[in-house]
């Protein structure tokens, strides 16, 4: 599935090349899908969502809102989008024009949503950057908000395998944080549901995919041929981007057997 064009987006421009995070500088040289296990993960997660036309979504950090497109195909009741980043919420009300449905500015632990006034809650690539007290309050305010009986779904990073020596996992976060700018605190399959039933949630379906958001055969399939050779364009005509992707994969690289991609599925019983 395509939408819009393959022009990079003014999206932090303000910010150095070499200082911005990895993900506004890939989203600025023209890639869209900026999720971890790539567009069939996160399709995955939609299909366990099962989003009906009765249902009332919440997705956190949408980012450039390439899920929320594809949740607005299934016709849910409303939908409203939260992300803290004004480029963010800009682009997603772009997407949004011309419907009732929201985007606004604010803080994925604290939505202000009424209680239980969600069917539906999702969100992507986002717990991953936060620190462990951080992922508890997101998490909780989701269950929060959600009416019982209510889906929460997320795509994320994670470690393997379960039993990943605490060392390894340091190791993994210090290399990624260093090479993407921003903190990064991946949990393994078994400490991610921890943290869903620990909020109360009952988890219902769990995949999981290579971490392969740089490799040709992923970012294809991702972005398709025309958008593909327009990032690497993009990327060609600015050494210092060449500088940051190429430090990028290579800790992917380094880091593959310990790296993967996960989404999951819970209900609020």
């Amino acid at each position: 599935m395509q939408h819009g064009t393959t022009a990079p987006l003014p999206i932090a421009a303000h910010l150095d090349t070499a200082r911005m995070p990895g993900h506004w500088l890939l989203a600025r040289l023209g890639k869209r899908v900026l999720r971890p296990g790539g567009v069939e993960l996160t399709q995955s997660m939609l299909e366990g969502l099962a989003i009906g036309r009765s249902d009332r979504v919440l997705e956190l950090a949408p980012g450039l809102g390439s899920t929320a497109r594809r949740v607005l195909a299934a016709r849910p009741a409303t939908y409203v989008a939260v992300d803290r980043d004004e480029d963010a919420v800009a682009h997603v009300r772009a997407i949004l024009a011309g419907t009732a449905h929201e985007a606004r500015l604010g803080q994925a632990q604290a939505t202000g949503l009424p209680d239980a006034s969600r069917d539906v809650v999702l969100g992507e690539a986002m717990l991953t950057m936060n620190p462990a007290a951080m992922k508890q309050r997101i998490v909780a305010e989701a269950f929060r908000v959600l009416a019982p009986g209510g889906r929460y779904g997320i795509h994320e990073l994670s470690l393997v395998p379960d039993d990943l020596p605490e060392a390894d996992q340091h190791r993994v976060e210090l290399d990624l944080s260093r090479a993407i700018h921003v903190g990064a605190r991946p949990l393994t399959r078994r400490q991610w549901c921890a943290l869903l039933e620990d909020a109360g949630f009952v988890v219902e379906n769990v995949w999981q995919a290579p971490m392969h958001l740089l490799e040709p055969a992923r970012f294809v399939r991702d972005e398709g041929p025309l958008r593909t050779l327009q990032f690497l364009w993009n990327l060609l005509r600015d050494p210092a981007a060449i500088a940051r992707v190429r430090a990028m994969r290579s800790v992917f690289r380094r880091h593959r057997e310990q790296m993967g991609a996960i989404a999951i599925v819970a209900r609020k019983a």
